[in-house]
């Protein structure tokens, strides 16, 4: 065996340091992702269920739940055109702990959509 395949002990060192560190990276980032468009990622969001739905999400991120302040929420989605579902601040704190909460959305394209969280 040749001495130029041997790693010194202070390069051994050094390249198991990195190999940790590179895998609590690869840990830390891949935590979910609150501004997921598509839907919760299992961080705490939460997704209302919308009536007679054509490509409309209403999703409410996690640090909003947990804000607890009141919000206008944008429920297009894939769809078309726009709704807005406006949420008082005890609804938005009710939905975090569970409650089960209705809305009806703006009427926009001639028709509105009822959203119901939890």
């Amino acid at each position: 065996m040749s001495d130029e395949n041997l790693l010194t002990r202070r390069e051994f060192t050094l390249q198991s340091a990195l190999a940790i560190l590179s895998a609590a990276t690869i840990t830390i980032t891949g935590c979910g992702d609150d501004d997921s468009p598509t839907g919760p990622s299992g961080s705490g969001d939460k997704t209302g269920s919308v009536s007679a739905n054509h490509s409309h999400e209403a999703v409410i991120a996690a640090a909003r739940l947990t804000a607890g302040l009141a919000i206008s929420l944008d429920i297009r989605g894939q769809a078309t055109h726009p709704h807005t579902v406006e949420l008082t601040a005890a609804e938005v704190t009710s939905i975090g702990t569970g409650a089960t909460v209705s809305k009806t959305s703006t009427t926009d394209s001639g028709h509105n959509h009822t959203v119901t969280f939890n």
